[in-house]
């Protein structure tokens, strides 16, 4: 009986024993919800938003197809960029989407491979689960060229920022193609003034050297005609070179600028071949600070993989890196911070081409947000977006009200100038960073203008295509 009395008293006292921990752990568990909900509370009174994510819905909602790549010899591109695109749009719709009206969009991998890019267009053009495509944004010259004429036919925007046709800055002829803020012409002609201002005024570079060395893409090759149209106005000698893609290998290309000894190098690079020409003219002992980086030459992974050989590396930008930006301080309260970035390293937050698809969402948001303003706070056609993007003013107080200051250029689109800007600044790689060192320096749209148009003029007469009159269209 005693053996069966001791055995009684320890079960006993081990049930009550566990009733406590019980007991403690579901008070305290109730604790830390009531103090969460308590913070939460307080975090919504404090912080006073429009209608949140969770509330935006699935059926009142505004697509972009996002024909991207993350794979490949340009992945450090596509991943930023995408990834700044796609973090500010989260960002918008943390704070009730435009007007009410949720952000959604799917990516197709592309692997910047032309077909591929036409293949996902096609995939993509009609919209997610009902809701409609608001534009495509390929970030390939390739791509963009390939699905010009569809975009058109289809009615939908095909936004080429920085890039693409340089022509379809003429919106008589291309109603559907929009080369926002710099088009391939207009970031030469501002390379060259700003070399002209370097030598004391334009008129100095009469006698000056200048080799181009371009991508072997439709992309390299867009700016050859300007390029030798600005040698003649101005007097300096240009020679092209062709560094076929992908750009690993570079020794004969550089052994014969190292020949030719000219006053400058333009790169038109692209992807690896950036760091490549970097460490390739060290070897042969052409001068870094001569080497002036077109817009695709000009991001943290054309710089920090060439080590030493970068160091002094200037380039051109329309937008800086960093992320002293209001723009980018929501950005990473509402989304980063959250653990809701789409970058896989976060250290890329606030590079270039994280910037780049930042300013790229704004643009494109903006345009819907503008849209609506004629057409309805609702999801819209590619039709309506394109009338948007044909009324895009970014003034200082609408870029003080985005948060973008600094980060975004001035910006008014038309009818008939779908590229709105043209302005860049120059940046010099110090070793660790890109720093600014000039103000805004204009293209010389003027000289540029009759050479976009006859060619705009040209492929109008090719496609049969009837120019638009602005002037009726004006409201």
């Amino acid at each position: 009986m005693k053996i069966f009395k001791s055995l009684w008293f320890w079960l006993i006292s081990i049930a009550l024993i566990l009733g406590i921990i019980v007991f403690l752990t579901t008070n305290k568990k109730s604790d830390i919800q009531a103090t969460q909900a308590h913070h939460a509370d307080r975090a919504n009174k404090e912080t006073p938003q429009a209608p949140s994510a969770a509330q935006l819905s699935d059926t009142k909602a505004q697509y972009f197809p996002l024909q991207s790549y993350r794979v490949g010899p340009y992945a450090a591109g596509g991943t930023g960029f995408y990834g700044g695109f796609i973090d500010y749009m989260k960002s918008v719709n943390a704070q009730g989407g435009i007007n009410g009206v949720k952000l959604v969009w799917s990516e197709c991998e592309t692997e910047y491979v032309v077909e591929k890019g036409v293949e996902c267009y096609e995939r993509l053009k009609k919209g997610l689960n009902g809701t409609p495509a608001a534009a495509t944004n390929p970030l390939s010259v390739g791509i963009a060229y390939a699905t010009l004429e569809r975009s058109t036919q289809d009615k939908l925007p095909l936004i080429t920022i920085n890039h693409g046709r340089t022509d379809s800055t003429d919106g008589r002829v291309f109603p559907y193609v929009f080369p926002l803020q710099l088009n391939p012409y207009s970031e030469v002609s501002a390379i060259i003034n700003y070399l002209g201002e370097k030598s004391g005024g334009v008129a100095n570079l009469k006698g000056k050297s200048i080799v181009v060395l371009y991508h072997g893409s439709p992309y390299g090759k867009e700016t050859i005609p300007v390029i030798d149209a600005l040698s003649k106005k101005y007097g300096f000698q240009v020679n092209h070179i062709e560094v076929p893609h992908p750009g690993n290998e570079q020794q004969s290309q550089w052994l014969n600028i190292r020949r030719i000894q000219p006053d400058w190098v333009i790169l038109r690079g692209w992807g690896v071949m950036n760091p490549v020409a970097l460490k390739t003219a060290q070897k042969v002992g052409y001068p870094v600070d001569k080497i002036i980086g077109n817009i695709w030459s000009n991001s943290e992974e054309d710089a920090a993989p060439a080590g030493s050989a970068a160091k002094g590396f200037i380039s051109i930008t329309t937008h800086p890196s960093g992320s002293n930006f209001k723009v980018l301080q929501d950005i990473k309260r509402l989304v980063v911070d959250q653990g809701q970035s789409d970058l896989a390293d976060l250290k890329r937050f606030g590079t270039v081409y994280y910037n780049l698809g930042v300013v790229n969402g704004i643009l494109n948001v903006e345009a819907v947000r503008i849209a609506q303003e004629k057409f309805g706070q609702r999801p819209l056609t590619g039709e309506e977006v394109r009338w948007g993007f044909e009324h895009l003013n970014l003034t200082d107080q609408r870029l003080e009200q985005l948060g973008a200051v600094g980060l975004v250029q001035r910006l008014k689109l038309s009818c008939e100038d779908h590229e709105g800007g043209g302005a860049v600044r120059f940046q010099q790689w110090d070793g660790t960073k890109w720093n600014v060192i000039s103000d805004w320096v204009q293209a010389d749209r003027t000289f540029l203008r009759p050479m976009i148009e006859a060619s705009s003029q040209k492929y109008a007469k090719e496609q049969g295509i009837q120019i638009r009159d602005c002037t009726s269209e004006k409201s």
